[in-house]
């Protein structure tokens, strides 16, 4: 191989990692999903179908994938500690932006017949919370503007929250409280750049 095309192959080994790095990175400022829209091309558009789909505003289902991965594709939940030191398995499952089960993702596939579906997508993940919120709103009469409440459903299952499991776990109520804060803060300032993240008609731009 020439020098040449030893760079060229080098150039276009540099620009794929790049290209995969920007897509798969969690934005830089998490806690304004302005920001987060601004930063991540093509997030607004699919945060909009799911919310078109499903009924469940941008605000709430943002927030819970603020809490569930902080945005990370890959994200998995903590292994347990072996004698407080030794890495263990994980509780669970869990992955990608909405921290779904494999089982709960499964239902959603079928459900939607989306079966191309990847848990480490996002256009995927925020449509799988809109279904998810949607289900608990027509099983459990939860309004889907109420985070609080989607939030408990949503960690609990929909059996779990009819038992009132989370009752008994004071830790969880303040984690779903601390979403439906997110869900708030991030309802109000999609209220102030709204207008900014539509797209605009070729015209506009003239």
């Amino acid at each position: 191989m020439t020098s040449v095309n030893r760079l060229r192959h080098t150039i276009v080994a540099f620009a794929l990692l790049m290209i995969l790095g920007c897509a798969t990175s969690p934005p830089e400022q998490v806690d304004n999903v302005c920001d987060i829209f601004r930063e991540k091309s093509g997030w607004y558009s699919d945060a909009k179908e799911s919310r078109a789909r499903w009924g469940v505003p941008i605000s709430v289902s943002m927030a819970f994938m603020h809490q569930e991965s902080r945005f990370i594709a890959t994200a998995k939940p903590p292994r347990k500690k072996i004698f407080r030191v030794i890495p263990g398995p994980r509780p669970s499952d869990s992955y990608g932006y909405s921290q779904a089960k494999e089982s709960t993702w499964d239902w959603y596939q079928r459900s939607t017949g989306n079966y191309g579906a990847d848990r480490d997508d996002f256009g995927d993940a925020i449509d799988f919370i809109g279904w998810y919120n949607n289900v608990s709103h027509k099983e459990l009469g939860i309004s889907k503007q109420d985070a609080f409440r989607l939030y408990l459903a949503y960690h609990e299952g929909h059996g779990g929250y009819r038992q009132q499991s989370y009752r008994s776990k004071d830790w969880l109520i303040d984690v779903a409280r601390k979403v439906d804060r997110q869900a708030q803060q991030y309802n109000s300032q999609l209220q102030g750049c709204g207008e900014e993240l539509e797209p605009r008609d070729w015209f506009d731009w003239w």
